[in-house]
């Protein structure tokens, strides 16, 4: 069975958040962990995880992907901006330790005129902070569109990432398909060309989650403007090959195109017509 789910509120708790995956037909889901403009996050509620945790065995939700808001960057050239998203990247990963062994994405940064490499460094020290060898989450690298002054729309910027990092085995990569698109991957014609390329630079094993974004903009555009399932550039026929592909198929796919709760759920409809099990 695909494991597909879409980008889902967490103002009204995670049991709110399986309730609602389930009602679009979604077997899991992503969320922030608090405003996506940053701010202070909600205090956990351990009656509402303890009911989360029975809707995840109703439901057979086994993975939820929680995302950092936007507006951290690691390798900002201001250090109170470093700090900011170190002190929250820190609180993120405890908080997630009320639903262990998940999933916590975020955008690798912006170097804002550093240059990439001071930038990588910098991500890396913020790492080296944050991981703790103790936690049960997995820390996924998002694949970016190369907008401004991004890291990690390469994937030698992600591995090198990784390589700097001292709890690397905390670290994975979520794989945005819009963002490598709009990057300059091919996946639209050559799938597997991109795919081995991966696997040759970071390793497939690293790769943990998929966003499923279409895109407004064409390959190589650098813009990173997602669009609904099949009404972009990348067409519903990549779709069909991604999520079918026999590397990928297992992999959770999450949807975070501009929809609401029924757009999300025709397109989750749509995507499981295609799926081959």
């Amino acid at each position: 069975m695909i494991k597909i789910g879409c980008h889902l509120s967490c103002a009204k708790g995670y049991a709110h958040m399986a309730e609602e995956a389930h009602q679009i037909g979604a077997n899991t889901f992503q969320f922030f962990t608090r405003n996506p403009r940053g701010g202070s996050a909600k205090p956990m509620d351990e009656k509402d995880i303890a009911e989360f945790e029975q809707l995840c065995e109703k439901y057979e939700i086994d993975v939820i992907l929680a995302h950092a808001p936007y507006t951290l960057n690691c390798c900002s050239a201001k250090p109170d901006i470093r700090e900011f998203a170190i002190h929250t990247m820190k609180e993120d990963l405890g908080r997630m330790e009320y639903t262990p062994h998940q999933l916590y994405n975020f955008h690798p940064g912006s170097h804002v005129g550093q240059g990439v490499e001071v930038g990588i460094q910098l991500i890396i020290q913020a790492l080296n902070q944050v991981l703790a060898p103790n936690q049960t989450t997995t820390v996924l690298l998002e694949t970016m569109a190369g907008k401004g002054s991004e890291i990690g729309s390469r994937f030698e910027e992600i591995k090198q990432i990784i390589d700097g990092v001292k709890e690397k085995e905390k670290l994975g990569v979520c794989l945005d398909t819009c963002h490598v698109s709009d990057a300059g991957y091919d996946i639209i014609h050559d799938l597997d060309d991109v795919l081995q390329e991966f696997d040759e630079i970071i390793g497939l094993e690293r790769l943990k989650a998929i966003h499923l974004n279409d895109s407004m903009n064409p390959p190589n555009s650098h813009k990173d403007r997602h669009q609904k399932i099949g009404e972009g550039t990348l067409g519903i026929q990549t779709f069909q090959n991604i999520i079918n592909h026999p590397k990928l198929k297992n992999l959770p796919f999450f949807l975070e195109t501009p929809n609401e709760l029924d757009g999300y759920a025709k397109e989750i409809a749509l995507l499981k017509k295609y799926y081959n099990p």
